[in-house]
């Protein structure tokens, strides 16, 4: 593994001083702090905190199972018995759609995790350690942004079939390109100041110097690509279960709800609203949610406002 001229003694003082690292205590500070000034985060924050919560409760409270058919009352009106009617095989449209969010959800975060995971461990290696290993992984990150990503998606589904974990697998195997693109250019940053050179004078290894001192002052810029990949995970996952190559019926998702709607969207209108809705809203709200982490995690930030 080479050693990079960032780490030699004598070009040390030519370097800017960087920021001292921050505890996160004080980031998340920062963070409830810019939810409190900007009125549209915080409404984003409690929509996402109502949703999950709704995910977990709802499901219990309705008394109806996600695939209990009732043909006796099919396309009803909201009512009573059911706040928001029925489906097309009398099924509760409330309790699908919040089991059909749990879906959605939780494939969205695991396949976050995933791509997150990968495109930080390539481009944090990449930026830090330089050289040919850089040049070599950032290429292979290019060759990979260079696919058409939803065709090869499309593709290993059809062939080794739209199971959950096959779901995961191939939306946060195909999502790192970008995380690994940004995590390198600040890492890239971040290598250069002086507490980092001075670890590495004091005999600290490359792996503690990256583990302890460089992704610490990455991670505001890791959890706005957390937060943008998993609302992107969202909207790949809902656009597969669309197309039929994603959660399959008879489990629900938001993706197969709104396709299984499209043929009532006439007589039954609402059955394709509240799906698309919610989709619509959540990818919003992490994608908002993302922006203003950005804003006031970052190092060096100054007016979270």
């Amino acid at each position: 593994m080479p050693a990079g001229p960032d780490l030699a003694l004598g070009p040390a003082l030519e370097f800017p001083p960087g920021p001292e690292e921050a505890p996160s205590g004080s980031r998340w500070a920062l963070f409830l702090s810019g939810l409190v000034r900007r009125k549209l985060a915080l409404a984003s924050a409690v929509y996402l905190v109502l949703l999950v919560a709704g995910t977990v409760i709802v499901p219990q409270v309705t008394g109806y199972g996600a695939d209990d058919i009732d043909l006796a009352a099919t396309l009803a009106p909201p009512s009573g018995a059911h706040p928001l009617g029925t489906d097309e095989n009398g099924r509760d449209i409330l309790t699908r759609l919040f089991v059909g969010g749990q879906v959605s959800l939780t494939i969205g975060f695991v396949a976050m995790i995933v791509a997150v995971g990968l495109g930080t461990l390539i481009g944090g290696l990449a930026g830090y350690i330089g050289g040919a290993s850089e040049t070599l992984l950032m290429a292979f990150t290019d060759a990979f942004l260079a696919i058409p990503i939803f065709f090869i998606t499309m593709t290993v589904l059809t062939l080794f079939g739209s199971t959950v974990p096959n779901i995961v697998l191939v939306i946060g195997l195909t999502g790192w390109m970008i995380v690994a693109r940004v995590v390198r250019s600040e890492v890239l940053r971040i290598k250069h100041y002086e507490y980092v050179i001075a670890a590495a004078a004091l005999g600290a290894s490359r792996r503690r110097i990256f583990v302890k001192h460089i992704l610490p002052q990455a991670f505001p810029l890791i959890v706005v690509a957390a937060a943008l990949s998993l609302a992107w995970a969202i909207l790949v996952e809902t656009s597969l279960s669309y197309l039929g190559l994603g959660v399959q019926p008879p489990d629900p998702s938001w993706g197969n709800m709104l396709a299984n709607a499209q043929q009532y969207v006439f007589s039954a209108p609402m059955l394709a609203v509240y799906p698309g809705v919610l989709i619509l809203l959540t990818v919003l709200a992490f994608n908002y949610l993302g922006s203003v982490l950005r804003d006031v995690l970052e190092v060096g930030s100054a007016d979270p406002s």
